[in-house]
């Protein structure tokens, strides 16, 4: 998808008068350990970011040479966290949220309407619009989306030199074949989601 069409939402935004429009992506919410992520990204209008698309489909190398040229070029960006221990607490989906208010709360006030990736928001105290696939539609979600991915994976790295033997540099956290044996041999880490878990240690 060309930089012109990923600019379509926002431009119709623009022409009904919105000046500083933000896209919000999460990365994380599926994983069995770690925090989930999220990121707020105001771009300059119309920036063209080769390359930029849905995180999910680029390279682990294209999303790192992104990530310094997305902070560097944004009007302004917010990147935010739930910890693991929060996901449990008040469900992923919450956490969820939680991390997108963290990151808007970033932007500091500078966002006049948020486009999010997804089907669900809440209310963020500015106008919100869903996007389904928003990250291969949106040049905002889309440089949001590489923010959060990169964000959380760099976190999930740390924690692979913390807690070698579950392999999370491999991967980050999700329910792999190589992970579930890794929890077989070793049981739960520290940072292990202990309600995506429950299936596993068979409790209902």
């Amino acid at each position: 998808m060309s930089a012109i069409n990923l600019w379509e939402i926002e431009n119709s935004l623009y022409s009904e008068g919105y000046k500083a429009i933000c896209g919000v992506d999460e990365a994380g919410r599926g994983p069995l350990a770690g925090p989930v992520c999220a990121a707020a990204v105001i771009l300059p209008r119309g920036l063209e970011l080769p390359g930029l698309n849905d995180s999910k489909k680029l390279t682990d190398k294209k999303r790192r040479e992104l990530f310094p040229i997305i902070k560097e070029q944004a009007i302004a960006y917010g990147i935010g966290f739930a910890s693991h221990e929060e996901i449990d607490e008040i469900n992923i989906l919450q956490a969820t949220y939680l991390a997108m208010e963290r990151a808007l709360q970033q932007l500091e006030g500078k966002a006049d309407f948020a486009i999010i990736d997804g089907n669900r928001a809440k209310d963020f105290g500015i106008p919100v619009r869903t996007v389904i696939k928003g990250d291969s539609l949106s040049a905002s979600i889309a440089a949001a989306s590489v923010l959060a991915k990169v964000s959380r994976d760099d976190i999930m790295l740390e924690m692979a030199e913390k807690y070698p033997e579950y392999g999370f540099e491999v991967h980050k956290g999700y329910g792999t074949k190589a992970h579930y044996e890794a929890l077989r041999a070793h049981g739960h880490s520290p940072i292990h989601r202990m309600s995506f878990l429950k299936k596993f240690y068979g409790e209902k």
